[in-house]
């Protein structure tokens, strides 16, 4: 309602004599209108693990490396440099002595060494550490089984060079360290708020957070906006063209695709299922609809029944017809999925897949499983954050288990703080979820199911698989490497914690007029490269 409201006053004040719609006028001044889908649930990018957090981290923190704007293949960030040894064991990365934060303090080699020391502390409980158990001890500082952190392969060497010394042979570092678990935090912000693993403190309020990317927090109001403006002390602030971006929370996709038409925004996080259609046969040249590195997926909750139980968990994996999904649901044009790994993840391909659809077969399984007919099966829940996308997906998934298993699955709408809240405790029976690649590295769909790992929300564990994602970060040959994760992804894939539905595509609005802004397979687009070009007719085409 906020929003609305927002929306409703910038309208009357474009009215008010100079007709100007807020678009134009963010033209003018250089700010991006960019639709978030939600609120982020924090700013602190060491605690968060979704998509509408990670946009806005990525405008205020930079790593040692940032993605390039067409090919996401790393550059140099706050690091201008690094060397590795002959094993890819040891990386030492030389940062800029120029590299600020907001408030003008130097970014040292300590900094990181804080950072990293922070997000694998065991108080500190972050979902994401898993990403930096790489580096040697990591795990096991993380798991309390080392408790002296001089022992993890963190070293400042001075205050510009930092030292990581690797658990085995991991050439693809660069890419990883790109990600936000990996983005440096300022300590003395941190330490001013709480001790060090405080989680939620007030340091990530306006006028408290420190960063140290092209962008400044400005304000942040739940539910209306999250603003950031230019920083000044940023190393490589003449390359940055815009002087802010407004994040904006719209949740209704409607209410955002209207507002994109009435010049409210230039970039959708979305685009509603009933418009689709409509802008693709306009040719509506906003209408993007670009390859993506995700998959879209239901979770399983193994640790209880029913699905403790791998026979329904493979009878609800069979009951169900994927195609009809993509073409009469999501109608994106996406590919159907029987993988957690994306088929564009090359040169990794999945393996052959265990899961058929076949509705006698998934019948048979179920009254294996003690439910002939689905007759005494209980009622489930599927949980599912707020989404004009997710709702008619589980509708037809809901209908599709009704017919073919006879069986109840009560639908639960949830915020995406309470969503995330629920999974993470493991309260729920099936729950929505979708994963987009970290990272061009096949691990970044497959790391994240280890017993270990504060991303595994679907109470699954296999020594087998952890075994196999153990001995594919320690060994070094390419190809041997992929067959490794390969044969991991097998084990996933035959004990079938999850229900993969399909690839994703990257479905959005984008005016004419954003610049530097281009399409690639992990949806990178650094805001430091996007810009406004003001001479492009303003006027957008229509979906209707």
């Amino acid at each position: 309602m906020r929003f609305l409201l927002l929306i409703l006053a910038l309208t009357l004040l474009a009215g008010c004599g100079r007709h100007r719609t807020p678009v134009e006028k963010a033209n003018e001044e250089g700010i991006l209108l960019i639709g978030n889908g939600t609120d982020p649930k924090d700013l602190d990018p060491q605690i968060t693990t979704g998509l509408p957090e990670f946009v806005v981290q990525t405008s205020l923190f930079e790593g040692l490396t940032t993605p390039n704007p067409k090919t996401s293949a790393p550059e140099p960030g706050v690091a201008e440099s690094w060397t590795v040894n002959a094993d890819s064991t040891v990386f030492t990365f030389h940062l800029r002595p120029e590299a600020r934060w907001s408030n003008g303090d130097p970014v040292t080699a300590q900094d990181f060494a804080f950072s990293y020391e922070r997000i694998l502390s065991p108080a500190f409980a972050a979902e994401y550490a898993m990403l930096l158990f790489p580096i040697k001890n990591a795990r096991a500082f993380n798991a309390g089984e080392v408790t002296d952190f001089s022992k993890v392969g963190v070293k400042a060497l001075d205050t510009h060079t930092l030292e990581l010394t690797l658990e085995g042979p991991t050439p693809h570092l660069p890419t990883v360290i790109s990600h936000n678990a990996y983005f440096p935090v300022h300590p003395p912000t941190i330490l001013k708020f709480g001790k060090m693993t405080d989680r939620h403190t007030r340091w990530t309020k306006p006028g408290n957070l420190v960063s140290n990317g092209p962008f400044q927090l400005e304000d942040w109001n739940l539910n209306e906006r999250v603003l950031v403006k230019r920083n000044p002390y940023y190393w490589d602030a003449d390359t940055v063209r815009l002087n802010g971006i407004a994040f904006l929370p719209i949740t209704n996709q409607n209410t955002e695709e209207r507002a994109f038409r009435s010049g409210q925004l230039h970039v959708t996080n979305s685009v509603p299922l009933s418009k689709r259609d409509a802008y693709r046969l306009a040719d509506s040249p906003d209408l993007h609809m670009d390859p993506w590195l995700g998959t879209y997926y239901y979770l399983l909750n193994t640790a209880r029944p029913p699905f403790d139980d791998p026979l329904v968990r493979e009878a609800f994996n069979a009951a169900i017809d994927r195609q009809a999904l993509v073409d009469t649901v999501t109608r994106g044009g996406e590919t159907i999925a029987f993988s957690i790994v994306p088929p564009n993840m090359e040169p990794y391909q999945p393996p052959a897949s265990p899961i058929r659809e076949d509705v006698a077969h998934a019948q048979k399984l179920l009254a294996e499983a003690g439910y002939p007919g689905g007759k005494g099966f209980p009622t489930v829940e599927l949980l599912y954050n707020t989404s004009e996308t997710h709702r008619p997906i589980a509708e037809a998934l809901q209908r599709m288990w009704y017919d073919n298993l006879g069986v109840e699955v009560d639908l639960v709408n949830q915020s995406w703080p309470v969503y995330l809240d629920r999974r993470k405790k493991g309260d729920y029976d099936i729950a929505r979820a979708g994963w987009f690649g970290d990272f061009n590295d096949a691990s970044t769909f497959l790391t994240m199911w280890t017993a270990d790992s504060g991303l595994n929300h679907s109470g699954w564990a296999s020594p087998e698989f952890d075994a196999l994602i153990k001995q594919s970060e320690m060994t070094g040959d390419p190809t041997e490497r992929l067959n490794i994760l390969r044969e991991a992804e097998s084990v996933f894939l035959r004990d079938m914690p999850i229900i993969p539905l399909y690839y994703y595509n990257r479905i959005y609005l984008k005016r004419p007029e954003v610049k530097g802004w281009y399409p690639n397979l992990l949806d990178l687009h650094p805001f430091k490269y996007v810009y406004l070009e003001t001479d492009t007719p303003a006027k957008s085409e229509s979906g209707n």
